[in-house]
């Protein structure tokens, strides 16, 4: 009986003969090929994700520069830029009576892409702008600028 066992696991093991190097180098193009589309997605996703965190931020800076202008009667000029929510801007015209101690935040956050937003505004209204993943003006796709709508 042992013999036979021997003899059946042995016609067993010849006739179970593994892969070619056709069929692995098959398989891993496949894997290939699925691992740029997946990976594809995720990078879109990440970028979807910045936009949204870049336009998030804009938001919350605006809703600063409203209560800046609440208590300081207008925005901050573009010369003393989003730095006048985190200091007290001094000169250039009309002084700021009711500024908190502390600021409106305690610093100014950077883009997602590790930018300074760009704040325009004469007064009266004012702009943010990200400039998106190349930090320059225009561009599209990924280097696209994202604006926050002009506010009065």
């Amino acid at each position: 009986m042992k013999k036979e066992k021997f003899q059946f696991m042995k016609v067993m093991a010849q006739s179970q003969a593994g892969f070619s190097l056709l069929e692995i180098l098959i398989a891993l193009t496949l894997m290939g090929i699925a691992g740029t589309f997946v990976a594809g997605k995720i990078f879109d996703q990440l970028h979807e994700g910045r936009v949204k965190a870049a336009k998030i931020q804009m938001d919350a800076l605006k809703n600063q520069l409203m209560q800046f202008k609440r208590k300081c009667f207008a925005y901050p000029t573009s010369s003393q830029g989003l730095d006048a929510l985190v200091n007290k801007p001094s000169g250039g015209g009309r002084e700021c009576k009711d500024y908190p101690p502390n600021g409106f935040i305690e610093e100014v956050p950077m883009d997602p892409w590790e930018y300074d937003y760009v704040y325009i505004s004469d007064g009266k209204t004012f702009n943010i702008i990200s400039y998106g993943a190349d930090g320059q003006e225009g561009g599209e796709g990924e280097d696209a600028d994202i604006p926050l709508k002009e506010n009065k």
